[in-house]
Parts: C-alpha cells; sequence; structure tokens
C-alpha cells in the first residue's frame, strides 16, 4: 500500500530532488527521445481542402502550398504542379504550430513538445548556457527540425533564498532595487530574450520563500523596458496581481486562485495593456487534481506518450490543509480578462506534477474553453496571440510569407476543441516529423547486474553502483531542515560500519524532509533499470521515530512513492517490494531515507540492497 505521496515540485519549475543539476541539464539529442524528421519531408506539397484556422479566421475549404519551409499560397485556386505531394484535407483541421507560453525546458523537452504539436515553447526559468546553445542550432543552416524552437527568460530575477533558487541550480539574486539595472544588464548578456521577475510577496500556494518587494519589482521593470525588452511577472495572489500590473508589467505568467477576482480587475488589467498567461493546468494540480490523466487514455496520444509523462500527468500537488486555493477562482479570473478584451495565453507550465511538454498544451485548452473562452480564441491563445505578444512575427498565424509550423488535426476543434489531440501531422519549418510512439520500456536506462547497494563497512560513504549517496532536504522548497551523514562503528549484525543520519526536521515548507538520497545510475536522477529486482532491503537502527523511504521512478513523475518505518532501539531488517511502491524497478531514480516530523532525529542504516 503507497502512503502519503510527498510532492517535490513547486509550481514554476520542476524540482530535482537531491541538487541533481546532471540530470537536470541532460542535453538529450532528438534521436534518442524517438523524435526525427521525415525523410524527404521538405519538399513543396500541398495540403488540399481542408478547414483552415488560420490564427484568428476560419476557412472551411481552402488550400495551402508549402514552398522551401514558408507557407507559399494560401487559397481555393491553388496549382497542384505535376509531381508535387498533396495531402488530402478534407474532414481535417489545419492549424499553426502551438505555442505554449508558459514551460521550463530541460533535457529533451523541445523534441517532446514537438511531437504533440508545439512548435515554440516559451521558456520561463532555464540554464541560460543550454538556452543559447539551443537558440544558436535554431538559427543555424536547418533550424532544429527535430525539437520546438525555444523563446527564454533565461535566470529569473529573484531574492536570495527566494523561488528559483531551491533547485539546484546556483542562480543570481537580486535584494534592493539599486540592484536593479545591473542585473537586468546581466540578464541581457547572457541572451535572455525577455526578463521574468519573481513576486510572491504572499504566496497563495502555502510555500513561504522570500520575495523583492515592490520598490524593487518597479526598478527591474523599469530598467528593463529602458533596455528594451519586456517583462513578465510570476505572481501567485490577487495582491500580487494587481501590484505587478500597477508596476507595468507586460504581462503575468499565471492567474491567482486564492480568492475570487476583485470586480474590476479585467478592465484594469485591460486598461494596463497587460497580457496574462493563466496556467489553468498546473493551478488544477495545485488543487490536488490530477486534470491530465484523461490525457493519457486518449488513444491518439497515450502511444506518444513515454512511462515518465504518463506518470507525470496521472499526478498533481497534494492540497494544503486550509488552502483557499481553487481552480474556480482562476477560471473566474480568466473569464473576467477575457471578456474585458485582455490578450489570453495558454501555457501549461510543464514539467510540473500533473503536466508533460506538449501533451499539456490541449488540456490547457480545454480548461480555456471551459473557463469562457470561445474555441477559436482558445486555438489563437496557442497560437496566434504569444506570438504576438512575444514579438515573433514569422509564427502563430498561416500566411503567405511565414515559417511552416504546422499541424494537421483529425477533426474540428472549432465545435469541440479536444480534437486537437486528433494529431495526424506535424511540420515544424515545412519539414514533417516522423512521429514515432514512444518506447513501451525506458529502454535508456542503465541495467543494474548486481543488488549490493551499500555495506558502509569501508572508509567512506560509498556504494557499489551508481552516483552514490547525497544528502537531500527541504531547503530547495523554502524550508530550513537540516541532515548530515557519517559512518558509525559497528554495523548491523556484528559489521563493521553504519550510515549514520541526523538532523532536524524545522517548519518552513509544506512537505517537510531530511535525509540520505542513493542514486543507481551513473547520474543523478537518471533511470536505472533494476527489474530484475522485486524489492528493496536494508536494515535500520534509530531513536524510535517514524521514517520515510522515498521512492523515484519515472512512470512516478515528478511525485516519489512513500512507505514508513519505524527505526527503534535495536537493528531491525525492513524489507518493501517495489510493487508496493507502483514500480517495476525498469526506471528507478533513486531511493531516499527521510525523516519528516518536526524536531530532531536521529537513525542509522546498513547493508541496504536490492534482492
Amino acid at each position: 500500500m503507497r502512503i502519503r505521496p510527498v510532492a517535490v515540485v513547486l509550481l514554476g519549475v520542476v524540482c530535482v530532488v537531491g541538487g541533481a543539476v546532471g540530470a537536470v541539464r541532460a542535453r538529450a539529442s532528438a534521436e534518442q527521445s524517438g523524435v526525427r524528421p521525415a525523410a524527404g519531408a521538405s519538399d513543396t506539397f500541398v495540403i488540399r481542402d481542408v478547414r483552415l484556422f488560420d490564427g484568428s479566421e476560419v476557412t472551411e475549404r481552402t488550400s495551402v502550398l508549402v514552398r522551401d519551409g514558408k507557407i507559399a499560397e494560401v487559397g481555393t485556386r491553388v496549382r497542384v504542379e505535376n509531381g508535387m505531394q498533396v495531402i488530402e484535407g478534407a474532414g481535417r483541421t489545419l492549424v499553426p504550430g502551438f505555442i505554449d507560453a508558459h514551460v521550463h525546458a530541460f533535457g529533451d523537452a523541445l523534441a517532446r513538445a514537438l511531437v504533440f504539436g508545439v512548435t515554440t515553447e516559451i521558456d520561463m526559468f532555464t540554464d541560460h548556457q543550454q538556452a543559447a546553445q539551443w537558440r544558436r542550432e535554431q538559427k543555424a543552416s536547418g533550424g532544429a527540425p527535430g525539437r520546438a524552437d525555444i523563446v527564454s527568460a533565461g535566470t529569473m530575477v529573484t531574492a536570495p533564498k527566494g523561488h528559483g533558487t531551491q533547485f539546484g541550480m546556483p542562480i543570481p539574486t537580486i535584494a534592493s532595487a539599486a540592484e536593479a539595472a545591473a542585473f537586468v544588464d546581466a540578464r541581457i548578456a547572457e541572451g535572455s530574450d525577455f526578463i521574468k521577475v519573481v513576486y510572491n510577496p504572499r504566496d497563495a500556494f502555502g510555500i513561504a520563500m522570500p520575495s523583492i518587494d515592490e520598490a524593487t519589482l518597479r526598478a527591474v521593470i523599469a530598467a528593463a523596458k529602458a533596455r528594451g525588452k519586456f517583462v513578465v511577472v510570476h505572481i501567485g495572489s490577487v495582491a500580487a496581481a494587481e501590484t505587478a500590473i500597477a508596476a507595468g508589467a507586460s504581462g503575468l505568467v499565471h492567474i491567482f486562485g486564492n480568492e475570487p477576482p476583485p470586480s474590476e480587475f479585467g478592465s484594469r488589467t485591460r486598461a494596463a495593456g497587460t497580457f496574462v498567461i493563466p496556467t489553468l493546468s498546473v493551478i488544477e494540480s495545485a488543487t490536488g487534481t490530477a486534470g491530465g490523466a484523461a490525457l493519457t487514455e486518449v488513444q491518439a496520444l497515450a502511444p506518444y506518450l513515454t512511462a515518465a509523462e504518463r506518470g507525470a500527468l496521472r499526478t498533481s500537488f497534494p492540497l494544503r490543509p486550509g488552502s483557499t486555493l481553487r481552480v474556480q477562482h482562476a477560471m473566474d479570473a480568466t473569464r473576467q480578462l477575457y471578456a474585458a478584451g485582455v490578450p489570453i495565453l495558454a501555457g501549461s507550465d510543464a514539467p510540473n506534477a500533473g503536466t508533460a511538454h506538449g501533451a499539456t498544451i490541449h488540456r490547457e485548452l480545454e480548461l480555456l474553453v471551459e473557463a469562457g473562452l470561445p474555441a477559436a480564441a482558445a486555438l489563437a491563445a496557442a497560437t496566434s496571440t504569444p506570438a504576438r505578444a512575444f514579438g515573433l512575427p514569422d509564427r502563430g498565424r498561416i500566411a503567405s510569407g511565414l515559417r511552416a509550423d504546422l499541424v494537421l488535426i483529425g477533426g474540428n476543434p472549432l465545435t469541440d476543441i479536444t480534437a486537437t489531440r486528433q494529431i495526424e501531422a506535424v511540420w515544424k519549418g515545412g519539414i514533417r516529423l516522423d512521429r514515432q510512439p514512444a518506447p513501451t520500456t525506458a529502454n535508456a536506462s542503465q541495467a543494474i547486474a548486481s543488488g549490493a547497494i551499500s555495506d558502509f563497512d569501508g572508509a567512506s560513504i560509498t556504494a557499489a553502483f551508481g552516483a552514490g549517496w547525497q544528502i537531500s532536504t527541504d531547503t530547495m522548497m523554502g524550508g530550513a531542515s537540516e541532515a548530515k551523514m557519517e559512518l558509525l562503528k559497528p554495523g548491523a549484525a556484528g559489521s563493521a560500519g553504519a550510515l549514520g543520519i541526523t538532523g532536524t526536521i524545522k517548519s518552513g515548507s509544506p512537505f517537510p524532509w531530511a535525509g540520505a538520497m542513493f542514486f543507481p545510475a551513473s547520474a543523478a536522477m537518471a533511470p536505472a533499470d533494476v527489474s530484475k529486482f522485486t524489492e528493496i532491503a536494508f536494515h535500520a537502527l534509530g531513536d524510535g521515530r517514524e521514517y520515510q523511504l522515498m521512492v523515484f521512478a519515472a512512470e512516478l513523475g515528478n511525485t516519489p512513492a512513500v512507505q514508513a518505518f519505524t527505526a527503534g532501539g535495536e537493528w531491525r531488517e525492513h524489507v518493501f517490494t517495489l510493487k508496493s511502491f507502483g514500480i517495476d524497478g525498469a526506471n528507478l531514480r533513486g531511493i531516499l531515507f527521510s525523516a519528516s516530523a518536526p524536531g530532531t532525529f536521529s537513525v542509522a542504516i546498513d547493508q541496504v540492497r536490492l534482492r
């Protein structure tokens, strides 16, 4: 039985436990992701007699000619020359390639997004060096046809120990308004396409972390605009949203869900010229609802989802006790904003709990329609509106001279928005993607032959395989818990040594933890195939407290499965089956021995093994 799932993901960016920066920064190629352009896909072609949504208007029957990666002609009189490839569009709908206006791109995110029709991702925080490399490659000859393009803020603007500092990636922070100009200059020098600011003085999601003050917010916005950069602001409450709008924010990258919108919120936002990316999918997840789970059952999507994506879509954030966060509040605010004429942009906030790159844009479109947007407006929110808001004039529409970023849909999303999931073809820059089903198993996992992990009998803390042991605490989620590990003598059953883990669980995080984590693959948080084993076994000795054994695996998404054990005054062996965590072992990423109850703790473990 799985008990007390503990989320280790924060609204705004995926949280990698144990500071597993190497895994987060993994530069997986399009080929490794099973994504590649189709052979001969760059030829001139015509999509004939198709229903067209061009980014704003609908034409029930027309044809589109593509040549040299661009849209050459649109109309009923498009001439089909001898030998030209013809794609029959009758009964189908052609839309611009989707633009996901709020993601965090790491690893193979861009390649995975393209599989589901997202041809451009607007990134709100990633490694700026990786973003720079992606930009160079997409501007080079060929244009990186096997993955979505990226437009990125690079490093977010946040306070010391504020949101964004907790994910194992050291980033610069800003402490005062006087630093604003230099701070913005540094981001521009790194290549930031726009500036993203975190302003969370009273966060509604229950994460108590420092925030910049209003003076610093205003100074950053002013400095960015003076340098020709627009500024988007991460908010989590009505008060923060209204302050950001009054300060001159170009856009809000979440909508609030902590209370209903004030009656004049929409009109004030419209008057300020601010656009909004509601990210309803992740707000839904933050209320404890796994709204993305339905995507894993869609026949047209399911074969293309990896095990990790299926797991992520089936998870959610646990709803914090006493939380006032409600999806309905967020939807009411979105409805009011749309009615007032505020530009609404579709953004998934992938890869947070309950989301996956590419796939979640289809859930976001559905939620926007539920919030009151007509289907055409929802489609515009994922195509022409973000292209306009982020200054991307070559995409987001289907018109002569623009990039041929296209998605052919087997149905009519103008009458049923969920038809966007019936993807029949994806083109980026006129090159058709060879959409291959995802592997049914994680064949990239590192196979593990021997189950012995650590006996702690040597002179240092080592493991027989994998990336070894590392302290992990809730400081990456704004907590203050502490832990350390050291070798103790003797160990269980008279052995030479054991691993001692001591520390203190302190308040400050909604999901407190502190302990020692083992990574089974050669890189932290990379998957290892331990499916030849069925159990995790270890000996424990401690202070009589209850502890947690937390297991991380690709099929669990970003949320670990948890089992409890008690460490008493005598050595005792504990055995848990992999099945009890809901995994088969093909994609094991980590095993964490953790305390969670407030106060000091002391536990020792020994003879840790798979069997």
